[in-house]
């Protein structure tokens, strides 16, 4: 680690003669979680779970007027998980970002490699910070930028698991293949996305592995004027799914209203269509959001979407965050009403009550300096008979998390030439 680190340093300082800009900065992010429901209902006489994980990030940047490049070096770990004598990490070090990108002209580039992808809400493509590994692809991005208000971006993504000389199976918990087209444009007050999105994923099928690709088409709009701001987004997807076909689609839509300079509130509601329980016909019809940052939408505590409710009954979200920001303190209450967009049947075949429970989010946000951020969050979940129906455990306990986290910011080295 230590080598990698100073060669790095040392190879790229060599070029800051040529170059415009270089950086070192450095994220540190310790956070301690009571966890006694979260993503699932508790179970009866099983005790919560308390840790402390964290994230060590070492992060180089280097810009030109035609070129720019970044590495991130990431550790997680759990405090405890490697005893205080041990000569080695229970993960190491990882490569959570390593891209090149380079402009040919005024108006097409390019950028490659272990990369970020994020657009517009984070709905489809987030790099879900909220985690502490994060989310990267290995992509490659051209972008056509005529202008300041239009972009187009072709994205493309093939997966393998080693070098090989012949074809193999790809066994690793992710997607074979992805191509996508994103056009962005802006006028006036609105921002327009639309997102054409082909994403291939391996099945087995009579023992030799397939890959089924299914389609993602959508658009994202949002709105910002004096104090109200809006958005609103649909998305349908079709093609197949180990040979079963895909029909499912995603709406929603936020709108918020800044009452006061220090007080914001909203409402908002989305729809994923779902699976019915009782379907006798072989269609899938659950919306699946891919790779987006999903803990940021449905409940903070992270029952739907977050490795969970894929393939099943969809959802219905209605919420109604409240935000205060003054100075240095930011407090957020979102309420959140659940039900399933799709039938839910229980062991004998009955229908059950769409609504799934109500769960409250609570977060309080303190700037101690300008690269120091202190963060807690209190959620509750009331959860329904059919909630614990889908999940299992236990509704009637107390279905609670609690954390806290520090995040230090801190920049170690800026050159600028």
């Amino acid at each position: 680690m230590k080598k990698l680190i100073i060669l790095a340093c040392l190879g790229m300082l060599g070029h800051t003669t040529f170059a415009q800009e270089f950086g070192i900065d450095l994220q540190l992010r310790p956070r301690v979680e009571y966890r006694h429901g979260y993503k699932t209902l508790m179970p009866d006489h099983v005790d919560a779970a308390t840790f402390v994980s964290q994230r060590s990030r070492l992060n180089f940047n280097y810009g030109s007027e035609k070129l720019n490049a970044y590495i991130s070096l990431q550790n997680i770990r759990v405090w405890g998980e490697v005893a205080t004598l041990s000569s080695s990490d229970a993960n190491g070090t990882a490569i959570h970002e390593a891209w090149a990108s380079f402009k040919l002209d005024s108006l097409f580039s390019f950028k490659m490699g272990r990369q970020e992808i994020i657009y517009d809400d984070s709905r489809m493509f987030g790099n879900v910070d909220w985690s502490q590994t994060g989310r990267s692809h290995d992509a490659f991005i051209a972008t056509y930028q005529p202008n300041a208000k239009n972009r187009l971006d072709l994205g493309i993504a093939l997966n393998e698991e080693d070098e090989t000389l012949f074809k193999t199976d790809y066994n690793v918990n992710n997607y074979k293949a992805f191509q996508y087209l994103r056009y962005h444009t802006n006028f006036d007050n609105f921002n327009l996305s639309l997102l054409a999105l082909n994403t291939g994923f391996t099945f087995d099928k009579d023992g030799d592995q397939e890959v089924d690709y299914n389609q993602t088409i959508g658009a994202f709009l949002d709105f910002g004027k004096d104090r109200i701001k809006a958005d609103a987004s649909v998305y349908f997807q079709t093609g197949q799914i180990a040979d079963r076909d895909l029909s499912a689609f995603n709406l929603s839509g936020n709108l918020h209203y800044q009452a006061t300079s220090n007080f914001n509130i909203g409402i908002g509601a989305e729809y994923l269509s779902g699976t019915d329980m009782n379907s006798t016909d072989s269609d899938i019809k659950a919306f699946n959001p891919l790779f987006g940052t999903n803990h940021k939408f449905n409940g903070w505590m992270d029952y739907f979407y977050v490795g969970n409710h894929i393939n099943s009954v969809g959802l219905v979200d209605v919420n109604l965050p409240i935000k205060y920001q003054k100075d240095k303190l930011t407090l957020q209450l979102i309420p959140h009403v659940f039900s399933s967009a799709a039938t839910v049947v229980d062991l004998l075949g009955e229908e059950q009550d769409n609504y799934l429970g109500t769960e409250i989010d609570f977060s309080l946000g303190y700037k101690i300096a300008g690269n120091i951020d202190f963060q807690l969050g209190y959620s509750h979940m009331f959860a329904s008979d059919t909630m614990q129906l889908l999940k299992g455990g236990n509704n009637d306990t107390t279905n609670n998390w609690a954390w806290a986290m520090f995040v230090f910011k801190p920049k170690l080295f800026t050159h600028t030439k």
